[in-house]
């Protein structure tokens, strides 16, 4: 039987785009409070400044539109939301379709390149988003277009090709009985990739997503974008990067989430929930290693040179 993982799951928003649906959220909150809700303002806990990338991280992402919705209200202590949540889901899908329309968003390089690269590896890949939006952004952004500027080969990219279509599965949107954290959804994925759930691993930048993977089996792959890693660290994320730049391909073959050998590039944070066995503070970063791979290194970018059983180890600067 091949070893390695056989299926690659992916969140969209946040992990594959760099999407409107934090501002939309926050958009359609305060103006909800600024208009027909300003009667109850005083009764919550929201402010402008309140609604940060942190609680959109924490409390929404991930989550379907009336979970995402009356999780926010619920956060900020909104009378009747019962009453309420309806009409906030509205006014922000109005809000998120005037944004993708108008071209609001971009795609992340390093998740345009990964996804390639996991696919010319043979493993097939599925989009798994809770937003119904998620077909909008993919359909837009044109694959072709980015392997030919950023010179990628790959027999998967053709003239014309979306991401949308490059996917071998998409179960984005969908109305499933159970959201995330519950593993529905990327279960179905690896079903419809004819992928068993132990032989797949996703990538996810909300803790829900780690926790559903995790839940269905699967490994998980935690994006922290918005500075958020102890969040998916603790959702028990097997690895957690802030560029899937440095995951090691090669790693995938053995059905493990990996770093690309031991060099980092300035700003890109990797954190593992697993035991620390060295620690090496170095010119004010620190690296952290567990049975000679990097698990950990500060934004100063470091080459591991040597380890010995004893967690001591030589480390050299590649950048200041």
């Amino acid at each position: 039987m091949q070893r390695g993982f056989h299926g690659a799951i992916f969140d969209v928003d946040g992990v594959l785009v760099d999407s409107p649906h934090e501002a939309a959220w926050r958009e359609a909150l305060r103006e909800l409070m600024e208009s027909d809700w300003q009667d109850i303002r005083e009764r919550t806990t929201w402010s402008p400044e309140r609604f940060t990338p942190q609680v959109y991280q924490a409390v929404m992402s991930g989550k379907p539109r009336m979970s995402g919705a009356r999780a926010a209200l619920d956060y900020f202590q909104v009378p009747d939301a019962d009453q309420r949540v309806e009409a906030y889901a509205e006014r922000k899908q109005t809000m998120v379709i005037e944004l993708i329309e108008a071209g609001e968003f971009t795609a992340y390089p390093d998740a345009l390149r990964f996804i390639i690269a996991v696919k010319d590896a043979g493993i097939k890949v599925a989009a798994a988003s809770s937003s119904k939006n998620a077909g909008l952004f993919l359909r837009q952004i044109r694959l072709d277009t980015f392997a030919r500027e950023h010179a990628i080969a790959s027999k998967f990219v053709s003239p014309g090709l979306s991401l949308l279509d490059f996917f071998d599965a998409d179960v984005s949107g969908r109305d499933f009985a159970r959201g995330k954290p519950h593993p529905e959804m990327f279960l179905t994925a690896a079903q419809e990739l004819g992928v068993a759930p132990e032989a797949s691993f996703v990538v996810e930048d909300a803790a829900a997503g780690v926790q559903a993977a995790k839940a269905g089996n699967m490994a998980a792959l935690g994006l922290a974008r918005a500075d958020d890693a102890d969040l998916l660290t603790k959702a028990n994320a097997d690895l957690v990067v802030t560029s899937l730049d440095v995951v090691d391909l090669a790693a995938l073959g053995d059905g493990r989430l990996g770093l690309a050998g031991a060099r980092c590039d300035p700003g890109d944070v990797v954190h593992s929930p697993h035991e620390t066995v060295g620690v090496v503070p170095h010119r004010g970063a620190q690296l952290v290693w567990k049975q000679g791979r990097i698990v950990y290194a500060s934004t100063l970018a470091l080459d591991l040179l040597a380890v010995d059983p004893d967690g001591r180890g030589s480390l050299s600067a590649v950048t200041g």
